[in-house]
């Protein structure tokens, strides 16, 4: 049933992928591309989400994710992750529990950084942009990690759904 299930999310999320940094083999994206998709589909799924997303994912170089971070978040340096939703709440609106519009938003992922982590953490390249997209994909659908109690919820999904795809933490 689950199977069934995955199969019609898959039908109707929307998933574009920009491969902008070269450094990572044809053979590499069809396995990241993957783990992406799953990774999102479980991640939206698992909240609730609409299922007929749509999601733009952008990987790029540190120099690329450097202007972005100084451009929209004021902050000079290269991060691993950007999420820009275009469903975002300001403090004067009352919580909504439906999302009213299918396009959630784009996550940008710096090649770069995913490398570095990856090595830091003792995992595999794939398990951390993947990683980085689930948690870009919590962003876009209202969580965050302000508190310690939203990071340790946040947590938890990003650890069920990547267990849900096959690359728990080890």
């Amino acid at each position: 049933m689950l199977s069934r299930l995955e199969s019609i999310l898959s039908c109707l999320m929307e998933l574009d992928i920009s491969w902008e940094e070269q450094s990572v083999t044809s053979k590499e994206q069809e396995v990241i591309q993957r783990l992406l998709e799953q990774g999102i589909e479980q991640t939206i799924t698992m909240v609730g989400g609409p299922e007929d997303a749509e999601v733009s994912l952008t990987l790029v170089d540190d120099e690329r994710i450097h202007f972005l971070n100084r451009e929209y978040r004021g902050v000079d340096r290269p991060t691993d992750v950007l999420s820009f939703a275009l469903q975002e709440e300001t403090e004067d609106e009352p919580e909504i529990l439906d999302y009213e519009d299918s396009v959630l938003g784009d996550i940008v992922i710096s090649i770069e950084r995913a490398r570095a982590q990856a090595l830091e953490y003792g995992h595999s390249f794939e398990r951390e942009v993947a990683y980085l997209a689930v948690h870009g994909a919590l962003h876009l659908l209202g969580f965050d990690h302000e508190t310690e109690e939203d990071k340790a919820e946040m947590r938890e999904i990003e650890e069920k759904v990547m267990s849900s795809i096959g690359l728990e933490r080890t």
